[in-house]
């Protein structure tokens, strides 16, 4: 009972203190569960962000559905699904009772203009991360480096391209490149 209650306050305070979404939350979840608590491998980590990013719904949501699933069960996976989404509806639901113009509030609409420099940094924090924990191979370090091109590019010339059409080609590419070596592998072996 006591993990429960552990996974529930953890995540409800993640959910509480950072603002921006899944992106933002990732360096809190990894430093929380990785590095602090040790519920979580950074393998599992990257891989859970990977697979997170990939499959329905909110980023946050799903790390947080894995770890608590990986540290105990189905009743760990439910206690921090509901840490984490607990203080945002409550946040959401106070301010859609009380204020209707929340953001035409002086003190609000300044101070949401500094939250938005502080995401983008836990944003690119994360992914630094992840860049320096990456097997230092040729093939990821390739992929991430065209991916970053050609998303600097989708931006930068407005081009109408989703982010989910781009991962799956990275996968693709990626799933090719390792068929392809898998098969040579084999031709090599047949031949000696």
């Amino acid at each position: 009972m006591h993990i429960l209650l552990d996974l529930f306050l953890t995540f409800a305070k993640i959910g509480l203190f950072t603002f921006g979404g899944g992106y933002a939350m990732i360096a809190m979840i990894e430093n929380t569960c990785v590095e602090r608590k040790k519920w979580i491998s950074h393998d599992e980590m990257m891989n859970v962000t990977v697979i997170a990013e990939s499959t329905p719904g909110p980023i946050a949501i799903n790390c947080a559905t894995f770890t608590g699933y990986k540290k105990a069960g189905f009743p760990g996976a439910v206690a921090a699904t509901l840490g984490i989404i607990v203080p945002s509806f409550v946040i959401v639901y106070l301010i859609s009772m009380f204020l209707d113009h929340f953001l035409e509030v002086a003190i609000i609409a300044n101070a949401f203009k500094g939250i938005k420099i502080a995401v983008g940094i836990l944003i690119l924090d994360a992914a630094i991360t992840m860049i320096k924990k990456m097997p230092k191979k040729k093939l990821p370090r390739t992929i991430m480096v065209c991916s970053c091109i050609v998303m600097l590019c989708i931006n930068l010339f407005t081009w109408n391209f989703s982010s989910i059409s781009l991962m799956l080609i990275a996968a693709v590419v990626s799933l090719t490149i390792f068929v392809l070596s898998g098969a040579r592998s084999e031709e090599d072996g047949a031949k000696k």
